[in-house]
C-alpha cells in the first residue's frame, strides 16, 4: 500500500494548483507542511514575523496572478497574519493562509478538495485573502494514495466583458469631453492591461495619471503622463476614466475641492461593489479591464477617426529616416508630439512665421534633393485641408518629374474644426452661406486624392484605421510616383479640446 501523509497530500494539493511559492514561520503541528512543500517544488521562504509573511505571499499574488501559501501556526500565528490578510483584500490581492490547529477527530479521505475552491476564492471576482485551517492530526495522519481523490487544477478567471450599451454610453462620454483623463490603478497593473492601456491612450491622445501602484503600465516618461500636474489634472478634467482605480483616500475620495463637482467619471473595474463606490459613475463598467479597454476600441473603430487615432497609425508605418514635412495648425501641431524624428534635418514645417502653403514646395525641395544623392529616404508630407488649399496644385509638378512624395491630408472639412456633410445640407436650406456658414468650415468631405489622381499619381480615400494603414502602406512600397491620401477624421475633432493632452499643457 502506498500511504501518504496529509502533509504531502497537502503539498501536493497545493502544487497541483500551480502553487509555487510559501512564505510562513514553522511550529507544531505545521513545520512537516513545509517540508513537504519543499519535496513537492515550492519554493519556501522562512520569515521571522507572520505578518510580514502574509505581505510577502500577498506580493507574490499581484505579482504572478497565481496566489502564494503564508503558513501561521494557530492563536498567535493565526492573529499576527490578520494584518496581512486584511492588506490583501484591502488591495485585490490573491493569498491563502493556512493555519494549523489543534486535533479533531475527522476523517482525513477527500479532507484536501478545498485547495482548489481556496484558489478558486482567491482569484476569481475580486482578488483577496482564503483561510483554510488545517487540524493537527490530519498533518501526520496517513491514507492509501489509491483512495485520495485528486482535483484538476483550478483555470484561470474567466475574461468577463462589459455591458454594451455601457460601453456606448462611455465612447459617447468621452468624445464629448473636453478635459478627459484616465486614471490608470493598480487593478489595470494586476490585470496585465498594459498593451490595451497603451492603446487608448495613444490612439485618443488622452493624458493619464497613474496611481501609486499602477505606475508603469504605462511609462512614467510617456508624453501623456501627467503625474507632475497631478493636482490640476485632477481638478480640471470633466470626464475621468478610472482603470482599476478606487476613489478612496489616495484620489481624494472624488471630492471637492480636488475634483470639479461636476466631473463625469467612467469607471472600469471587476468588483461589482466598487462600482460608483463615493461618486455615481456616468458609465459602470463591469468586466476585467483588458477585456473592456478592447471593447471600447473596437467601439471606436466603428467612429470616425480624431487625429490621436490617425497619427497614433500614421506614427507606426513611417520609417525612422523619412523626411516629416508638416502644416496645418491642428496637424502640425499634434504632429510635432506624435510624429518623432529621429534624425537631424528631418522636419520641416511653418517655421518661425509660421507660414501656411509651404509644405508641398519643402516636401519637392527634399524629393529633389533624395534623388540626387539617392538616399533612398520617403519624403512625407502631412497635411491639414485648409492648408493643402494654399499650394494643393503643386501635385503635378511632383507627377511631372515622378517624385515619390507621399502626401497625407488630414481632412476634417474646415479650419481647426468643420462640420459634417448632413449638416452643410441644412445649412444650404437655411439660406446665403456667406451669412449662415461658419468661417473655419470647408466644404465637407472634399475629394482632394482626386488631384493626385488627375495628374497620374495615386489617390486614396480614406475613412478607417484599415483603410488608413493599407493605403499608407501601399504608398510607402512605391516609390515611383507620388500619393495622396485623403483622411476623412471627425470634423468635431478639434485639438483645443484636448489642450491638456499633453504634460506641458497641465503644467503651463
Amino acid at each position: 500500500m502506498d500511504e501518504v501523509t496529509g502533509a504531502q497530500l497537502i503539498a501536493e494539493a497545493l502544487k497541483s494548483q500551480n502553487v509555487e511559492y510559501m512564505f510562513g514561520i514553522v511550529g507544531v503541528p505545521i513545520i512537516e507542511v513545509a517540508m513537504a512543500a519543499q519535496a513537492a517544488g515550492i519554493k519556501y521562504v522562512g520569515m521571522r514575523n507572520e505578518q510580514a509573511a502574509c505581505y510577502a505571499a500577498s506580493a507574490i499574488g499581484y505579482l504572478t496572478g497565481r496566489p502564494a501559501v503564508c503558513l501561521v501556526v494557530s492563536g498567535p500565528g493565526l492573529i499576527h497574519a490578520l494584518g496581512g490578510m486584511a492588506n490583501a483584500n484591502m488591495n485585490c490581492w490573491p493569498v491563502i493562509v493556512i493555519g494549523g490547529s489543534s486535533d479533531r477527530n475527522q476523517e482525513t479521505t477527500g479532507a484536501f478538495q478545498e485547495f482548489p475552491q481556496a484558489v478558486r476564492s482567491s482569484i476569481y471576482g475580486r482578488p483577496g485573502a482564503t483561510y483554510i485551517d488545517i487540524a493537527g492530526d490530519m498533518v501526520n495522519a496517513k491514507i492509501d494514495r489509491a483512495s485520495v481523490r485528486f482535483v484538476s487544477c483550478c483555470p484561470a478567471p474567466p475574461v468577463s466583458q462589459a455591458d454594451s450599451r455601457e460601453i456606448t454610453q462611455a465612447v459617447r462620454l468621452l468624445r464629448a469631453a473636453q478635459r478627459p483623463l484616465i486614471i490608470i490603478g493598480k487593478g489595470a497593473a494586476y490585470a496585465r492591461a498594459e498593451k490595451e492601456v497603451r492603446e487608448l491612450v495613444e490612439v485618443t491622445g488622452i493624458p493619464f495619471l497613474p496611481t501609486p501602484m499602477g505606475k508603469g503600465v504605462l511609462s512614467d516618461d510617456h508624453p501623456n503622463c501627467v503625474a507632475a500636474a497631478r493636482s490640476r489634472a485632477l481638478l480640471q478634467a470633466d470626464v475621468i476614466v478610472l482603470l482599476g482605480a478606487r476613489l478612496n483616500w489616495i484620489l481624494h475620495f472624488g471630492f471637492p475641492p480636488r475634483f470639479s463637482p461636476h466631473v463625469k467619471i467612467i469607471q472600469v473595474d471587476l468588483c461589482a461593489e466598487e462600482l460608483s463606490n463615493n461618486v455615481r459613475a456616468a458609465s459602470a463598467l463591469l468586466g476585467d479591464i483588458g477585456a473592456v479597454v478592447r471593447q471600447s476600441l473596437a467601439l471606436q473603430s466603428t467612429l470616425p477617426m480624431n487625429y490621436y487615432t490617425a497619427f497614433h497609425h500614421i506614427s507606426e508605418l513611417l520609417p525612422k529616416d523619412c523626411i516629416i514635412v508638416s502644416e496645418g495648425a491642428n496637424t502640425m501641431d499634434i504632429g510635432r508630439t506624435m510624429l518623432l524624428n529621429y534624425l537631424p534635418r528631418h522636419r520641416l514645417d511653418a517655421g518661425t512665421f509660421g507660414t501656411m502653403g509651404v509644405g508641398p514646395g519643402f516636401a519637392i525641395a527634399a524629393a529633389v534633393l533624395e534623388q540626387t544623392q539617392k538616399s533612398a529616404q520617403r519624403v512625407v508630407c502631412i497635411e491639414g485641408d485648409s492648408a493643402f488649399g494654399f499650394s494643393g496644385m503643386e501635385v503635378e509638378t511632383m507627377c511631372r518629374y515622378k517624385l515619390p512624395i507621399i502626401i497625407i491630408v488630414i481632412n476634417n472639412n474646415g479650419i481647426y474644426s468643420g462640420v459634417d456633410p448632413k449638416t452643410w445640407k441644412e445649412m444650404e436650406k437655411m439660406g446665403d452661406m456667406t451669412t449662415i456658414a461658419p468661417p473655419v468650415t470647408l466644404l465637407p468631405e472634399a475629394q482632394y486624392e482626386q488631384v493626385m489622381s488627375a495628374f497620374g499619381g495615386r489617390g486614396y480615400l480614406v475613412r478607417t484605421v484599415e483603410e488608413l494603414r493599407s493605403a499608407l502602406q501601399e504608398s510607402l512600397d512605391n516609390t515611383q510616383m507620388p500619393s495622396l491620401l485623403n483622411v476623412l477624421i471627425d470634423p468635431a475633432s478639434d485639438p483645443f479640446k484636448y489642450h491638456l493632452a499633453t504634460k506641458n499643457n497641465w503644467e503651463n
